[in-house]
């Protein structure tokens, strides 16, 4: 029974607007149209479309920061075409970060490309994200493994692990896994930071 009207009128106005300035288009992010961005965003903006086709996940949040989007373009590109891992090894990388840093959002769009993407088998991406023990038949696979479960623990690397890894992936295809999780990282705690969900729609996917 309703005995104040007048009050219970206040309360909602006071909730809505409590929720337009805690949540935007993206998580807790109020993208802009490309109309309304400033002549810096604009620039970040064009470049990540330009080298991507679209922008994705935390870019969305980035181009706020132009000389930090230049950074993160570059360092995206490389992972998309000119790195010494396969697919299935960076999803392994990935799925391992993700679950780590609990980014709700680009842990949904990593299991199903690690399956479909990465070739790898449901029950191993689970427990990449959940933390379950797992392992790969394929040599490099499982290196990639190891060395991204202790990296992410954290755990030191022992001498033993680290022969076994520059044998197996040389100087080149460590140095890019490293560099991978820590780039993956910026990733998952931009998502994170900015609350977004798994279900999240930005203003480009609703064009």
């Amino acid at each position: 029974m309703v005995t104040n009207p007048e009050g219970v009128k206040k309360l909602v106005a006071t909730a809505k607007k409590l929720h337009e300035s805690h949540f935007g288009t993206f998580g807790r992010f109020k993208e802009n149209f490309p109309e309304q961005m400033s002549s810096e965003e604009k620039k970040a903006y064009d470049l990540v479309k330009g080298n991507r086709g679209l922008v994705p996940g935390p870019y969305k949040i980035w181009v706020r920061n132009l000389r930090l989007t230049e950074v993160m373009v570059h360092m995206g590109n490389h992972y998309q075409a000119q790195h010494t891992l396969s697919k299935a090894e960076i999803e392994i990388a990935v799925l391992l970060t993700n679950g780590r840093w609990m980014a709700p959002y680009s842990t949904y769009e990593h299991e199903w490309m690690g399956e479909l993407l990465g070739g790898l088998p449901a029950e191993k991406v689970q427990a990449l994200v959940a933390g379950f023990p797992t392992s790969f038949e394929e040599p490099r696979q499982q290196v990639v493994y190891e060395i991204s479960s202790a990296l992410l623990a954290p755990r030191l690397i022992p001498v033993g692990l680290y022969q076994k890894a520059i044998d197996s992936l040389g100087h080149e295809g460590l140095t890019d896994l490293i560099a991978f999780i820590g780039y993956f990282t910026t990733v998952s705690l931009t998502l994170r930071a900015y609350d977004v969900p798994s279900n999240a729609i930005g203003l480009d996917d609703r064009a």
